[in-house]
């Protein structure tokens, strides 16, 4: 009896160590229920370039590649940008598929030295946004909010390019920035984002990213995420209307039923009762 406890305890052994450390990821339950099954790792998304861009205007969405121009993508997106100037825009972890988030974040596995972390990334300041000269591209320069294990570090703006090759190939990009995150040296933070996914209705812009860290903390990941800005890429459409002077009238009122002068034929001055008459402040 004790010979074949011993051979159970011993299969039991080898069948664990062959798992790995998946073994020790999973619930108790979940041990007792199956204990010899691994459990299945969730792969991140991997960078790749879409086939096809897809973008919604008037709440219907279309691939860009069957009714829309490289020209009007870029001055869609420069409106949208345009329009989140110096806003904050949240950025959330999602599904390809649906273009729906699964987090309120997107977390990436570093090294902070010999401690490893996560980092996070959950939005991303706008703080200047200008025309490139020469190409089809926009000059951004983003704040990305990063912490790590409840930590904040003190990081520089990201100078970023915005790059509509076609309607298949919209890319942004930065050079680098800087991030203290540990007591000695700087950490240099790269991200690339190939947009497949801009809703101009909402203002969302969706697609893969790849963020990668060097220094004295390294590592990165990459997967699809979506930026979420806080206004649409649609220009506002204020109402014209006049103002009231001192008095509680409306500025001008002797003026606008007053007939404009026009000049006929025989140079004599007649008058258009169709036109109306503003004045003008000095």
């Amino acid at each position: 009896m004790s010979n074949i406890f011993r051979r159970v305890l011993l299969l039991s052994a080898v069948t664990i160590s062959l798992s790995g450390c998946e073994f020790w990821n999973r619930s108790l339950q979940d041990i007792f229920h199956s204990p010899f099954q691994s459990t299945t790792v969730r792969e991140p998304a991997p960078l790749r370039m879409p086939s096809s861009v897809v973008v919604c205007r008037t709440k219907q969405c279309a691939p860009a590649k069957l009714s829309m121009s490289r020209e009007y993508i870029y001055n869609s997106l420069l409106h949208l940008l345009d329009n989140n100037n110096r806003q904050k825009a949240l950025v959330c972890q999602a599904d390809a598929g649906t273009h729906a988030c699964t987090e309120s974040f997107v977390s990436l596995p570093i090294t902070v030295g010999i401690t490893p972390a996560y980092m996070y990334i959950d939005s991303v300041n706008i703080t200047d946004v200008s025309i490139a000269k020469g190409n089809r591209s926009l000059n951004l320069v983003l704040n990305y909010n990063v912490t790590y294990n409840g930590q904040s570090p003190d990081c520089k703006p990201a100078k970023s390019l915005l790059y509509v090759k076609n309607v298949n190939n919209i890319v942004l990009e930065d050079s680098g920035y800087m991030c203290k995150m540990t007591s000695v040296g700087q950490t240099m933070i790269k991200t690339l984002f190939v947009i497949d996914y801009i809703d101009l209705d909402y203002g969302y812009i969706g697609g893969f990213y790849s963020v990668g860290l060097s220094g004295p903390a390294y590592g990165g990941g990459t997967g699809y995420m979506i930026i979420r800005l806080p206004k649409d890429a649609y220009p506002l459409s204020p109402n014209l209307t006049t103002q009231a002077n001192n008095t509680g009238g409306v500025l001008g009122q002797e003026y606008i039923n007053a007939n404009a002068p026009q000049i006929n034929n025989q140079n004599s001055t007649t008058y258009n009762s169709n036109v109306q008459i503003f004045p003008i402040k000095k």
